[in-house]
């Protein structure tokens, strides 16, 4: 078992567990991901998302997608998790465990302040494990997004008033 950056030649394996993963949080028919794009936005000229892969005997059955934010407050770099998965067989192993530790090391080691990533409310067994490493929820926030129609819509309306 080890977990190490992504190559390449993981690609398809990653945008399979990333379907799993939707499929998991009820979320399948939304995922338009194809191994184009992640290639593109993992290895393209100027990569803005990273990612690890846990392997168990030669396969990937784990991935850790991130990219960097900022935070204005702290004055550094941090790293936002997007999507933390491990095949439901692989689980308990201690692969999510050291996907997480790889992360946090990763900020340890560029000076970045902060691992941060959003769970859903009902997904207990993420949660318990998040706590276990020692996160705390930011219970006095609320996550917002802007997606398709919406973000088209608002992006489209030109009247310069200041929202």
């Amino acid at each position: 078992m080890s977990v190490r950056p992504i190559r390449p030649d993981d690609v398809p394996a990653v945008v399979g567990l990333v379907r799993e993963l939707a499929e998991y949080e009820r979320a399948a028919h939304e995922v338009r991901l194809t191994a184009d794009q992640l290639t593109a936005a993992l290895f393209g000229d100027s990569p803005a998302l990273f990612g690890h892969v846990a392997e168990r005997d030669g396969a990937v059955v784990g991935t850790a997608l991130w990219f960097l934010n900022f935070s204005t407050w702290r004055g550094t770099h941090g790293v936002y998790l997007e999507d933390l998965y491990v095949q439901p067989g692989h689980r308990g192993t201690g692969l999510g465990r050291e996907l997480l530790r790889t992360l946090a090391a990763t900020c340890v080691e560029r000076g970045y302040d902060r691992l941060e990533w959003s769970v859903l409310d009902w997904n207990t067994p993420s949660i318990d494990f998040y706590r276990a490493a020692g996160a705390v929820p930011l219970a006095d926030w609320t996550v917002f997004r802007l997606t398709d129609d919406a973000l088209t819509g608002f992006a489209a309306d030109g009247r310069g008033t200041a929202g």
